[in-house]
């Protein structure tokens, strides 16, 4: 199980909105040789964290399957796709068109190089939870050994509205 987390909070280059984007970008990430998408969550409006004044952002996670021998290379790709969608990379916690973040690739525990996985926030994260409970709620973390759910029920829901439904598998 691949569990990559999709958000976006401004316009894509073409002028479609942070929500359209996300859509397209699940169609993207279906698209990848040998991963097929099993799984889409809500998407869900989320206030961007830290606080900074930036809109909203529209988040959700798609749960892939397949074989990963290089998580370096499933990075790569997803950095690809933020690129084709219009992604700069300026400063942390920038606004930005698109990020595709790799939460986990099955049980896997990574500390370098990058991806670090599971991805090192994501537990303390409700924008990230709260989708990610909808596509694999008994995921459990490698490391906090909680599940998704349970992580979700520890940093609650402040900040996090339903966007639209999503296609759960």
């Amino acid at each position: 199980m691949i569990l990559v987390a999709i958000g976006a909070n401004l316009p894509g280059p073409d002028g479609a909105s942070a929500l359209e984007t996300c859509r397209r970008a699940a169609v993207a990430l279906d698209r990848l040789p040998v991963l097929t998408l099993k799984g889409l969550s809500r998407w869900y409006e989320t206030d961007p964290v830290p606080p900074s004044g930036q809109p909203p952002y529209v988040n959700g996670v798609a749960l892939l399957t397949g074989p990963v021998a290089d998580p370096a290379a499933l990075l790569a790709a997803l950095q690809a796709i933020e690129n084709d969608f219009g992604r700069v990379r300026s400063e942390p916690n920038a606004a930005r068109t698109l990020d595709l973040d790799i939460v986990a690739i099955d049980d896997l525990v990574r500390t370098a190089p990058d991806p670090i996985l599971p991805h090192p926030r994501a537990h303390l994260r409700a924008f990230v939870l709260a989708p990610l409970a909808d596509v694999a709620p008994s995921w459990v973390h490698p490391l906090t050994g909680q599940t998704a759910a349970a992580m979700l029920d520890s940093v609650g829901l402040a900040g996090i509205r339903i966007a639209e439904r999503g296609e759960s598998g």
